[in-house]
């Protein structure tokens, strides 16, 4: 069943609000070159482990659009590409400004820009001004995203 752009929205938005406010933080500098954020959030690589803990989790919302590798996890979502193989698709600095920022690769997106903190619409007012994820939330997904190999 197809659901509204809108809709999906304000579940993701209800979903996020749990982890908002235990990632408040200030947002880390970094430099775009081309299409991605060469350079660790941290300056140390994430851990795989907990990446896959995140992607699974409900707070992060990744698997209510997503879908992959995770027969365990039932309900997994089907309005975004697919997870499985991710890691040949694209390289650790092109998913590190996906989870950053997704909206640099389509406006139109309803994906969340995890870790930015301005110029974001529909947030609320608790919420204003603070990172979804955290720098080390971001290097682990990524970590565990590129593990993600066909």
């Amino acid at each position: 069943m197809a659901r509204a752009p809108v809709h999906i929205a304000a579940l993701i938005a209800a979903s996020l609000a749990l982890s908002w406010a235990a990632s408040a933080e200030e947002l880390v500098p970094y430099k775009i070159a081309g299409d991605g954020i060469p350079i660790s959030l941290t300056g140390a690589p994430g851990e795989a482990a907990r990446g896959r803990a995140l992607v699974l989790a409900r707070t992060t919302t990744c698997i209510l659009c997503h879908s992959g590798p995770f027969p365990e996890t039932r309900f997994q979502g089907d309005l975004a590409p697919d997870l499985t193989g991710v890691g040949n698709r694209w390289t650790a600095s092109q998913l590190r400004l996906r989870l950053v920022d997704a909206s640099r690769f389509n406006a139109q997106t309803i994906m969340p820009s995890y870790y930015r903190n301005e110029r974001l619409v529909r947030v609320g007012r608790n919420f204003a001004g603070k990172p979804i994820l955290s720098a080390a939330e971001i290097e682990d997904i990524v970590a565990f995203l590129a593990t993600l190999r066909d």
